[in-house]
């Protein structure tokens, strides 16, 4: 068997393999859309969602996961670029570098309800902020920056040393090539972690079930004071996120409608994520060209 032959056979073996991918890929979230989409209104989606009733909405859980996923990324993104910045630019080879890199590799293999329990002794009870939005984003902070910070810390390391060295060379400081050259040319691959973190974040439920709670008295969106009880950009208040109602209308099944209230929300829970992978990959890109005057491919 020649060369040529053998190429074509592995090529063929790796388009298969890569074929089998999408085609799973496009049927589970295709089956989700095509269950879910039809049951899709303006009234489900501004509406309050109700126990008892048919014909709830998702209005609060859809604003729950968005605050939840911002307040989140705001908590962890500048410590996981720290974390990547001195795992990628700054630390020597020896011990205690070993010793970050296995805790992250451990962190990262905690299951999703470890976190939420270690989330609910810790913030919940310990610390007193009982089942809140911020008890919520502390854990998915936990569950978020090793993912986080591993793939900030790749995306880092592929910049080509001949960048840095050229920044050395005009003079600049190590810290000024950094942020002057390293981060604006890795930007498309800290996107792309971002966003594949946040994803993770944004479908959670099982972490969330013991920290942020599922939500109480209707949130009152006119009221600004962060504060207020009854405000919705309260951080102290419980909330309950899509991916928490998904599995709350699923094992309660007291409300008429479950099975379309839960396959709407699913198929909301995926356009969502695509719209914010999408919006995030633009606003990255647009971002890197404004400060590079580079042109994405």
């Amino acid at each position: 068997m020649n060369a040529k032959r053998i190429n074509r056979i592995a090529t063929g073996v790796i388009y298969f393999l890569v074929g089998i991918v999408v085609l799973l890929l496009v049927g589970i979230i295709g089956n989700i859309l095509v269950s879910g989409v039809p049951h899709l209104s303006w009234h489900f989606l501004s509406s309050a969602s109700s126990s008892f009733e048919a014909g709830g909405g998702i209005r609060d859980q859809l604003f729950n996961s968005l605050y939840l996923l911002l307040l989140t990324l705001i908590i962890s993104l500048p410590i996981a670029l720290g974390a990547a910045i001195y795992l990628a630019e700054y630390a020597p080879d020896n011990w205690f570098t070993q010793l970050i890199r296995t805790t992250i590799e451990i962190l990262s293999s905690l299951p999703s309800i470890v976190v939420g329990l270690f989330g609910y002794l810790l913030f919940v009870v310990q610390f007193g902020l009982g089942f809140s939005i911020l008890a919520g984003a502390l854990a998915l902070t936990f569950f978020n920056l090793p993912t986080l910070t591993s793939n900030i810390e790749e995306a880092i390391k592929g910049v080509p040393q001949t960048q840095r060295e050229a920044g050395w060379a005009l003079g600049l400081s190590n810290w000024k090539t950094i942020h002057g050259i390293v981060l604006p040319a890795a930007l498309p691959g800290i996107i792309t972690g971002v966003i594949l973190s946040a994803g993770r974040v944004f479908g959670e439920a099982a972490a969330l079930i013991y920290t942020a709670g599922q939500s109480g008295s209707t949130v009152d969106y006119s009221n600004w004071n962060m504060f207020s009880p009854t405000s919705f950009l309260n951080i102290m208040r419980p909330a309950e996120t899509l991916a928490v109602h998904i599995w709350k209308v699923n094992t309660e099944g007291i409300i008429p409608d479950v099975n379309v209230v839960s396959a709407a929300t699913s198929a909301l829970l995926i356009i969502v994520v695509i719209i914010f992978n999408f919006g995030a990959r633009a606003l990255g890109n647009w971002i890197y060209k404004r400060l590079t005057a580079a042109k994405i491919k």
